[in-house]
C-alpha cells in the first residue's frame, strides 16, 4: 500500500513543458500532480504507449487534441477532466495563473523518450526546451 503528499519540489519537467511531481505509480499506472506556468504554451507532442486522464485543479488554459483526422480546442477550467487516448497528438497552454492538474498515466510514464514531437499544431511553444 502507498501513501503520499504533493512533493514542495517538482522531480522532472514533462517533454511538453510541465513541471511533474510523481504521486503514485505502479505496475498499472501512476499519478501526477502537474503545473504548466502561467502564459506559457506547451511542445505539441504525442505519446507512443501510454493513454492519460486530466483533471484540472487550478488556473485556465486550453487544450488542442487531434487524433484520426478528428481535432477540437477545449477550455481547461478548474473541474474540467479531459482524455488524452494513446496516438492522440496535443498542446495545451495556461492562459490565466499557473495552470494545475492531475494527471493519471497508463501505463506507467516510461521515460522521456515516449513522445515524439508534432510540429503542425495550432499554437506556437513557448514552453523552455
Amino acid at each position: 500500500m502507498q501513501a503520499t503528499e504533493i512533493p514542495k519540489n517538482y522531480e522532472h519537467m514533462s517533454p511538453a513543458g510541465a513541471e511533474v511531481r510523481v504521486l503514485i505509480k505502479n505496475e498499472h499506472g501512476g499519478i501526477a500532480h502537474c503545473t504548466l506556468k502561467d502564459k506559457i504554451i506547451s511542445k505539441a507532442v504525442r505519446h507512443k504507449t501510454v493513454s492519460e486522464f486530466w483533471h484540472v485543479l487550478s488556473g485556465s488554459g486550453a487544450i488542442w487534441r487531434r487524433v484520426d483526422g478528428d481535432e477540437e480546442i477545449t477550455p481547461l477550467v478548474a473541474g474540467v477532466t479531459v482524455d488524452i487516448p494513446l496516438g492522440t497528438d496535443f498542446q495545451y497552454r495556461s492562459d490565466d495563473g499557473d495552470l494545475v492538474f492531475i494527471c493519471v498515466t497508463m501505463p506507467p510514464w516510461p521515460g522521456a523518450d515516449e513522445v515524439g514531437y508534432v510540429t503542425d499544431t495550432v499554437w506556437e511553444a513557448t514552453a523552455p526546451r
